[in-house]
């Protein structure tokens, strides 16, 4: 089966062709788990971006071949969907030779609230939940649920399955997630932490287990998932059991322009010293904030990087405050699990910058962790073990693939 998966964005629609074969290789998930697939295929990806914008682009990439690339007017998701389906479909540059090659289309979701612990094939059900999660998630679920509605209405006989940022959180137990406010904010409101970067951290937990010769079902993992955005899991016997983000992706880590945790009564005092609405104070927490305000310089942590090396000392400051933020969580989930048999490096940081992964192993020798300096000096982008051989926690970078992710619960649950 071939299917389609994109991750409509607000002004983008990444997408890729994957085709998942036949085979004898059990998939993973929360469900039957059955279903045989061979080692999926990369048939080809891309993006169209500047959605809404009259100097649109799409691109699609297919190894062993030039770039396609055209610059046009894409006014809404429909039109960019449309693109796509044009592109991977065209005699000359495409990847499948029809429509009918498309098997089912799976999409990503940012959030699907206390409704999904696992993917969900398409339905006017899962739609009406999808639109009750906009409040929570104003950016991203309009957007998921746009591209939803597009297939439905360009392919409206191939099946759909959604694959929710938060679902793989929702093993959270209440002690976890829930906030010591007063009840009916939680009961109204449905307050309470959800998480995200749900997909990444199941992904990268499950393929480093099996780097590491563990157990899944009996193991203690830390999963960083470290980027511009990041946060950190506690993943215990497989299963989520705290995560850093909350109810929105503003708390936990310090991030590219994201605040991560803060005392709220600062948030308070600013807000009144400097008279600002609740939306001016938005855009403080969640655009002005993290490495970019406290360096001034940049919210890409290569440009923090080089201009620490350079002897910038808010850059410096700004590095230092990301990864001992990152530290910080690493000690109080393997407290939180009773110890730690490994600890996972993703994400743009954590797959590409070897000097935080030393600086944030750095001291951790106390509950087990034997770092490799040799192995971690310089590796970027690859799965590789940068602990020491009798280390008692394995330390991994894993790269992550989230695509795949949704493609596997796409063909999981579109065959089941």
């Amino acid at each position: 089966m071939k299917i389609l998966v994109l991750n409509c964005g607000s002004s983008s629609i990444k997408y890729q062709v994957i085709d998942m074969g036949g085979g004898d290789r059990s998939l993973s998930g929360a469900a039957n788990k059955n279903v045989q697939v061979a080692e999926p295929q990369l048939l080809g990806k891309g993006i169209v971006d500047r959605v809404g914008l009259p100097e649109g682009e799409i691109v699609l990439k297919v190894e062993g071949r030039d770039n396609f690339v055209k610059q046009l007017p894409v006014p809404d998701h429909k039109a960019g969907i449309a693109l796509i389906i044009e592109a991977i479909t065209n005699s000359e540059h495409g990847v499948v030779g029809s429509l009918k090659e498309i098997g089912a289309v799976g999409h990503r979701v940012a959030h699907g609230g206390s409704f999904f612990e696992d993917s969900a094939l398409v339905d006017d059900g899962v739609i009406e939940k999808i639109r009750t999660c906009f409040e929570l998630a104003p950016l991203h679920n309009p957007a998921n649920l746009q591209g939803i509605l597009s297939i439905a209405e360009l392919l409206p006989s191939v099946p759909q399955v959604a694959v929710f940022d938060t679902a793989f959180h929702q093993t959270i137990p209440a002690e976890n997630y829930m906030y010591a406010l007063p009840w009916e904010y939680y009961e109204r409101l449905g307050v309470r932490k959800f998480g995200f970067h749900g997909t990444s951290h199941r992904f990268v937990a499950e393929k480093g287990a099996r780097m590491a010769g563990l157990d899944l079902g009996n193991s203690r993992i830390i999963t960083c998932h470290i980027g511009n955005g990041g946060s950190i899991t506690a993943v215990l016997n497989g299963r989520s059991v705290d995560t850093s983000m909350g109810f929105t992706p503003v708390d936990g880590l310090v991030m590219g322009t994201r605040t991560g945790a803060i005392d709220a009564g600062a948030l308070l005092f600013i807000g009144e010293r400097e008279g600002l609405s609740y939306k001016q104070l938005g855009e403080v927490i969640n655009k002005r904030s993290g490495v970019l305000g406290v360096s001034g310089l940049s919210s890409d942590m290569r440009d923090i990087v080089a201009a620490s090396e350079s002897g910038d000392s808010r850059a410096a400051l700004a590095l230092a405050m990301y990864d001992a933020r990152v530290k910080h969580f690493i000690g109080a989930y393997a407290a939180l699990m009773g110890g730690v048999d490994m600890i996972v490096f993703t994400g743009g940081v954590g797959e590409n910058q070897w000097q935080s992964r030393a600086r944030i192993c750095t001291g951790l020798e106390y509950m087990g962790v034997e770092f490799d300096a040799a192995a971690n000096d310089g590796l970027r982008g690859r799965d590789a073990i940068v602990s020491k051989a009798g280390s008692r926690v394995v330390v991994a970078v894993v790269t992550t693939d989230e695509e795949l992710v949704i493609a596997r619960d796409t063909y999981r649950l579109v065959e089941n």
